[in-house]
């Protein structure tokens, strides 16, 4: 297959987290040369091949089949990859079959390389994401098969492709506050203690406030207030409680220590409690890497940019890699569409992305 005609036959696999939509047999098939191992967990599928061409570094190409719902109001159909304006469309165009298709093309078309090449790939990156990536990451640690480094296609440019890379990406804290008051008739305050009367005044110092300064790396962290909730629905009766959820995409710079200290500085004096939960911790990879410098030289090559290090964005599984040692950064398409209704990117980009790919390969040293 082409690049491009490899892009879309995954397109047109409905692969909803956490089905498959039987892209890994056909991965795994098309890559027949490679060992495969399978490590399926809870309904999960994932998948890692791997090929030693030589002694050196083993530098592994990973990702996500799975996608988010089409959901409704597509000017085609979501799972078919229709050409139109100059625009492949279909779901998972931008996140992220375009990355998947070519790193699979490019690996498939490398005779040689200085070293062991492998791919990880996984059908629950879109979901909880607990039975994904992080299993076989479990299993290569144990078998001590873990890679040197690690390319994530996630969609990164900005503006134009190859405008940008990921080095890094911020932690993701979530946090749960239950204020309690006295309920009470709405007719007589004096007699209640309402929690939305507590609150008020203290928002001002806690919603949308930066945590620390950020870095040259990473922009501040920011409390997000995502909810608050209080009462019966009705307008005479005071609320017995409220409740508050948070989000705080933190730097290195901030932990839940000081969550819970900016929580308890704000909240002093008032009957409350905090939970606090982590989906993903803050990492960066250091610039100064060989893959950082590969990866830079390849797109300048190909694109004739060279790529800003960014940390912006939510989270990915390369946050799974970088606390085991493994030296990772994300590369893909522009992302202006994903998980949005017409979704899209162009042939250019999967051509590019493709090209990109197969030089980093080539010219590893």
């Amino acid at each position: 297959m082409k690049t491009v005609e490899l892009f879309k036959f995954m397109v047109g696999a409905k692969s909803q987290t956490p089905d498959d939509g039987g892209l890994l047999d056909f991965i795994q098939n098309y890559l027949d040369d490679f060992e495969a191992i399978r490590v399926d967990v809870e309904g999960v599928k994932n998948l890692f091949l791997y090929k030693k061409f030589a002694e050196g570094d083993h530098l592994c190409f990973a990702g996500h089949v799975d996608v988010v719902p089409a959901g409704e109001g597509w000017d085609s159909d979501p799972y078919i990859a229709t050409e139109r304006d100059g625009y492949i469309y279909g779901r998972g165009t931008q996140d992220m079959k375009s990355g998947i298709a070519t790193f699979v093309q490019a690996i498939k078309d490398t005779k040689h390389f200085n070293g062991t090449l492998s791919v990880l790939l996984t059908s629950d990156e879109e979901g909880e994401g607990t039975h994904g990536t992080i299993e076989v990451l479990n299993y290569l640690k144990e078998k001590n098969m873990l890679p040197d480094f690690a390319v994530v296609a996630e969609p990164t440019c900005e503006k134009t492709f190859g405008d940008a890379i990921k080095v890094g990406r911020r932690g993701s804290i979530n946090g749960y506050i239950t204020l309690r008051g006295k309920q009470g008739h709405a007719a007589y305050p004096e007699k209640s203690i309402n929690p939305i009367n507590l609150i008020a005044p203290r928002l001002a110092n806690m919603a949308g406030i930066d945590l620390d300064n950020g870095d040259e790396f990473f922009a501040p962290s920011k409390f997000v207030i995502t909810d608050i909730r209080a009462g019966m629905q009705v307008t005479n009766v005071t609320p017995n409680e409220l409740n508050i959820m948070f989000n705080v995409r933190n730097t290195t710079l901030t932990s839940q220590k000081e969550i819970s200290e900016f929580v308890a500085k704000n909240l002093r004096g008032l009957d409350y409690d905090l939970r606090l939960t982590q989906g993903a911790y803050p990492f960066r990879t250091n610039t100064d890497t060989k893959l950082v410098k590969n990866i830079d030289t390849s797109i300048e090559q190909i694109t004739g940019k060279k790529p800003k290090h960014s940390t912006a964005g939510g989270t990915s599984d390369a946050r799974h890699m970088a606390p085991l040692g493994i030296g990772v950064i994300e590369f893909g398409v522009i992302n202006d569409t994903i998980h949005a209704v017409n979704e899209r990117t162009t042939k250019y980009e999967v051509e590019k992305l493709y090209e990109v790919f197969k030089n980093l390969i080539d010219t590893w040293k």
